[in-house]
């Protein structure tokens, strides 16, 4: 069963169109990696979804429902999370606050987070739920921006460069905790540069080129295949970041 379905979609910024005619799909309980060189459009994608960048044609289809042209907070509501890139969270507020800060969606399916589930995922942040969010590493930042997109119930998270900008060790504990996330029947869609890390994370890719998609497949076929990987992204995996303990 397809939890989204992106059908042809045009995106544009004002006047400059950056999407052209992508469609994707992502079944339920999946976790699905976008990638893509800088400026492919994935963050775009996501963006498209939530509507933030609504697209001006095509369809987006949520649990069989189209929601293209509704706003950003109906869009949440229905159960879609959303951790930026940029790690958007209340500066002024302790972990804790940010975390009760958001209302969950009133008609979805997803599980009751709670902030003890929430700790449970990232026990970091409980040793910290004090501090103000200033104070936070940019890494414990981005475990409180999901931990917080998590709070509004999501069947379906939506994660923009999740491991941008961490160390080697964060990268891993986060990958930890996202296939937690997943076993709790939450649905993945993030777009990733650390190639490694989405390729252990995701069930499968799609690879974004120029606003579109120029291919699709699984995560172990990519893995399997360096030529996909040099002709599109012009780069192959390394060692493993995430490992096997998740």
């Amino acid at each position: 069963m397809n939890i989204l379905e992106i059908q042809n979609i045009h995106t544009f910024y004002g006047k400059t169109q950056v999407i052209f005619g992508l469609s994707l799909s992502v079944k339920k309980g999946e976790a699905i990696c976008l990638l893509g060189r800088n400026g492919a459009a994935k963050s775009t994608t996501l963006r498209s979804i939530m509507g933030l960048t609504p697209p001006q044609s095509g369809r987006i289809v949520y649990k069989n429902t189209t929601i293209s042209e509704e706003p950003p907070h109906q869009i949440a509501r229905r159960g879609i999370g959303y951790a930026p890139q940029d790690r958007i969270i209340f500066p002024d507020l302790t972990v804790r606050q940010n975390l009760e800060l958001p209302q969950p969606g009133a008609k979805t399916d997803g599980i009751q987070w709670t902030v003890k589930k929430v700790y449970e995922i990232f026990p970091q942040l409980q040793d910290m739920q004090e501090q103000l969010g200033f104070t936070l590493s940019g890494g414990q930042q981005r475990m409180l921006a999901i931990g917080r997109a998590l709070m509004v119930k999501p069947e379906l998270l939506l994660l923009d460069e999740p491991g941008e900008g961490l160390s080697p060790a964060i990268v891993a504990d986060l990958g930890k905790a996202l296939k937690k996330i997943q076993a709790r029947g939450i649905t993945l869609l993030f777009a990733e540069h650390n190639l490694t890390f989405a390729l252990e994370l995701s069930d499968r890719v799609y690879i974004i080129e120029r606003g579109a998609v120029c291919y699709h497949g699984t995560s172990t076929e990519v893995s399997q295949n360096p030529k996909i990987l040099h002709r599109h992204l012009g780069v192959q995996p390394t060692h493993s970041l995430i490992g096997d303990n998740y």
